[in-house]
């Protein structure tokens, strides 16, 4: 696969630009701990974000979603590639120079309450980014932390409770104003609606498109939802095992998708009228392990259309319509 797969067309700059990126997780066993096996959680990963977009990145649970997330911010260290952030390549940085980075890309987590530290006010959580980073005086960030706290539809008064005293849909909202609060331009929102009520996921997808247009923001969606995902998304990439399998605008993808693994994907969506059915495409087996991951295509064990070069063979990521990308023989 080329480094030049993810060039984009579109007037819109290019911000975020991931090139090959590998993560492997040591399994380790035995008295001396020595490393017996890698977890191929991210494999040879590229793509790119443009400035001012949601890109939803979906796929089974394990497929290395949230890996590829935390690797981009070095939560966790890739162990090959390069992220470039607006031309800087991040995993070069170090020290000042990556926590002055840290500035413009922020993170919301799936579960709000974890994140947060039970012991401590909201407003004392939402503005510790601000006072790590030495941002105005106290009274300034205590300032950005209330209206930022208003942006996501919080009171004044919130600011003085606990954790524990707020619903799940209270706590997301907590969580989007801690990453909102140092006004980056890139947020990673790493499944943030997969606990919420159905009820409360529409009013935080909506405060997320909202914050989008009045800070010209810049997100990477990570969801298992498609239903979700085609609600807020501009383009979507499918993973399937630590691979890319497919990236292409919504409305392409969710009209006419190439993969085989993303039509299975959407043949499950459910159509919200009785009258109407749709023909599932059920995949048989189980997701195999990313500690020994098939040879050729790692979908072909599960594939209902798969050839025998499918199972010798790895297909190329590559562009088969306009800025329609996958990575399957079959998919001419």
């Amino acid at each position: 696969m080329s480094n030049s797969m993810v060039e984009n067309g579109g007037s819109k700059k290019t911000l975020i630009e991931v090139k090959n990126l590998v993560k492997y997780f040591p399994v380790r066993a035995g008295l001396l701990q020595r490393v017996v096996a890698w977890v191929q959680a991210v494999d040879n990963v590229s793509f790119s974000i443009r400035e001012g977009e949601t890109l939803g990145l979906v796929g089974e649970s394990g497929c290395g979603k949230t890996t590829i997330g935390r690797s981009m911010l070095r939560l966790i260290e890739p162990t090959s590639g390069s992220v470039t952030y607006d031309a800087i390549d991040i995993l070069k940085l170090r020290g000042r120079q990556m926590k002055d980075m840290r500035r413009n890309m922020q993170i919301i987590f799936q579960d709000p309450y974890a994140s947060l530290d039970p012991r401590m006010p909201i407003g004392e959580s939402v503005m510790e980014g601000l006072n790590v980073h030495g941002i105005g005086t106290r009274r300034e960030r205590f300032e950005v932390m209330l209206d930022t706290l208003r942006k996501v539809g919080l009171e004044d008064y919130h600011a003085r409770r606990y954790p524990h005293e707020f619903s799940g849909g209270q706590r997301q909202r907590i969580g989007i104003a801690r990453a909102l609060a140092l006004r980056p331009r890139f947020i990673i929102c790493d499944e943030p609606v997969s606990a919420l009520d159905v009820s409360i996921q529409s009013q935080v997808l909506n405060i997320l498109k909202d914050l989008q247009r009045e800070f010209g923001l810049t997100y990477l969606f990570v969801a298992h939802n498609l239903s979700v995902v085609e609600h807020i998304s501009d383009r979507v990439a499918v993973m399937y095992l630590g691979k890319m399998v497919e990236l292409t605008g919504r409305e392409e993808l969710y009209r006419d998708p190439l993969h085989p693994y993303t039509k299975a994907l959407m043949s499950a969506i459910p159509i919200p009228d009785p009258t109407l059915k749709r023909e599932r495409t059920i995949l048989k087996g189980d997701v195999p392990s990313p500690l020994n991951p098939p040879k050729g295509c790692r979908f072909h064990p599960r594939c209902p259309v798969a050839i025998e070069r499918c199972s010798r063979d790895e297909p190329e990521f590559r562009m088969l319509r306009p800025d329609h990308w996958a990575a399957c023989w079959l998919a001419e």
